[in-house]
């Protein structure tokens, strides 16, 4: 069942390498990622899974030693899902690169030195409906004793006319309820994110949010927001469940 979860903006700009000289600008939705990533090891989990949105041809498990890399973005800075593998034994995790939003949760997780539990990656298709979505986090869920979630998405892309998807007024609303629901571990709420309104708002967010929201159902967890803001015009959150 799940015992914790920690919900984590995905942006490469997180990565201060990518950032760099507007590295300090994210610098406390870097401290609260790694407070709600902390959490996660507190929880003592058997089982985390790494969840984050992917482009078509990603939508699938990553297993634990899978790469990415920051290179479309400009920097040479590689990373890996789990311990780095000795120099003399096989590469674990196959060919395939993580997708970005995984490369920024592995990012996170090396930042903070997980050894806790062994990782696995899922790359979820934003297009998913929400059934879908609940119906995979059902099936995380129940794939171990103690499970942990990394779930990283953003919210909405519209905030201000210089954002990525130019000023959108829904945004704003959306974002709202993105951020209460994920702060108070409202499953009903974030099932009912809307995936047309979501996909028009640039929300990167919706599917791997509703995936948690299918893990979660019965386990009785409750939500802290531990950060919310939008810059650069995005909708960026930060919650830890337990």
């Amino acid at each position: 069942m799940l015992v914790a979860a920690a919900v984590c903006p995905c942006p490469p700009l997180l990565v201060p390498e990518v950032a760099t000289g507007a590295a300090p600008e994210l610098d406390a939705a870097r401290t609260a990622c790694a407070d709600a990533v902390g959490l996660l090891a507190a929880a003592r989990p058997d089982r985390l899974y790494v969840v984050g949105p992917a482009p078509e041809g990603a939508h699938d498990a990553f297993p634990a030693g899978s790469a990415g890399t920051f290179a479309g973005f400009g920097v040479d800075h590689a990373v890996r899902l789990g311990p780095t593998p000795a120099e003399d034994g096989p590469t674990p995790g196959g060919d395939r690169p993580l997708p970005t939003s995984l490369a920024v949760g592995a990012w996170l997780l090396d930042r903070t030195g997980w050894a806790d539990a062994p990782i696995e990656g899922l790359g979820v298709d934003e297009g998913a409906t929400p059934s879908v979505c609940a119906g995979i986090g059902r099936g995380l869920a129940d794939s171990a004793g103690r499970v942990a979630l990394l779930v990283m998405g953003d919210g909405s892309a519209c905030r201000t006319v210089k954002a990525p998807g130019y000023l959108d007024e829904r945004a704003a609303g959306f974002d709202a309820e993105a951020a209460r629901a994920l702060g108070t571990a409202d499953v009903a709420a974030l099932l009912a994110l809307d995936p047309e309104l979501a996909y028009e708002l640039k929300a990167a967010g919706r599917a791997p949010w509703q995936v948690l929201a299918g893990a979660a159902e019965g386990a009785g967890l409750e939500g802290r927001l531990l950060f919310e803001d939008a810059p650069y015009g995005v909708g960026y959150f930060v919650a830890a469940w337990s």
